[in-house]
């Protein structure tokens, strides 16, 4: 019986100390509150690309998540498609990087962050990861994140982020990604 106790016990300090392990983290989705309505999906489209896609909310068991499909096409100076959330508030300070939980069909892909200071639609600050089939988390350091362009600062500074995306960009091939959960950490 005491060691039915100890147990019981322990396995409370567990559970009650598990909060502060990610207390430095800041959940910014997981797919329960109207993800439809703040998720845009973008392609080349916009300017005269020929790739095609969506973005559909979906569940896994208990668990609400987004699927972005579709096909990149090259063609006509084209080549992306993402889904993209405008930040309410930029990350608290201390935030040092992106933490994904993703699956996927075994592709790379990557994040876009936009910023108070990337003004024109084609800068934004990027970085890849790749997918298997299973969940996975990904951690991306914002040290890790390079520039589109020479106008831009070398990093993006968690201050001054205003959206994050998630894309299927710069070759031809099919898209499927799920997205579970995006936190800044």
């Amino acid at each position: 019986m005491r060691r039915f106790i100890a147990f019981v016990l322990s396995a409370a300090l567990m559970v009650a100390a598990a909060p502060t392990l990610l207390a430095s983290e800041t959940l910014i989705e997981d797919f329960t509150m109207q993800p439809d309505k703040r998720w845009r999906f973008f392609s080349d489209n916009v300017m005269g690309g020929i790739s095609t896609g969506q973005v559909t909310i979906l569940q896994d068991g208990t668990h609400p998540f987004a699927r972005m499909t579709g096909r990149v096409s090259t063609a006509n100076n084209g080549g992306f498609i993402q889904m993209r959330l405008d930040l309410s508030a930029p990350p608290p300070d201390g935030t040092v990087g992106v933490r994904l939980l993703v699956r996927g069909n075994d592709q790379r892909y990557f994040v876009h962050l936009r910023t108070r200071g990337t003004m024109l639609p084609w800068q934004y600050y990027q970085a890849g990861f790749n997918v298997t089939g299973g969940w996975g988390e990904i951690r991306i350091p914002l040290e890790n994140f390079a520039p589109s362009g020479a106008l831009l600062r070398g990093s993006p500074r968690a201050q001054s982020l205003t959206s994050i995306a998630i894309v299927a960009f710069g070759r031809d091939h099919d898209a499927e990604i799920d997205v579970r959960e995006i936190a800044f950490y």
